[in-house]
């Protein structure tokens, strides 16, 4: 969020959207934030591993879980994409697929070999039904 704030400040590149057309951004920031919560209120609930890496007791696949294997990421993306729009500069964009990149390369690819051990063909089945973000 930033490193997106000193893009637009001092890099903004040019300016795609102009007010009020960038307070579409709310919708994405919100929604995203809004799914983040929720699913860790999930994890939570169900008293499983929330930090990543952590062990996880139980495969959760309700809640948003349903449509996608990382609802918690996927709504940081949102936010994030949100946040862009807000600011309505393309320098503004640009963080948003690397933190993509960077989640999937550091957490997500080793958060699924850990369930895939974890949980087997309980976790290989739900894989093959939901994508990994959307």
């Amino acid at each position: 969020l930033i490193s997106m704030v000193g893009l637009h400040r001092f890099w903004p590149v040019a300016n795609w959207l102009q007010p009020p057309w960038n307070w579409l951004g709310l919708f994405p920031l919100l929604f995203g934030l809004y799914m983040a919560a929720v699913s860790a209120k999930t994890f939570r609930s169900l008293e499983t591993g929330l930090i990543p890496f952590d062990e996880a007791t139980c495969l959760v696949t309700k809640g948003f879980f349903r449509y996608t294997r990382n609802p918690m990421y996927l709504g940081m993306v949102l936010f994030l994409a949100g946040g862009a729009t807000l600011l309505g500069s393309i320098g503004s964009l640009f963080p948003v697929p690397l933190f993509a990149w960077i989640i999937q390369r550091n957490f997500i690819l080793g958060e699924e070999r850990f369930m895939e051990t974890a949980f087997g063909d309980e976790f290989l089945a739900y894989k093959s039904r939901v994508r990994r973000w959307l």
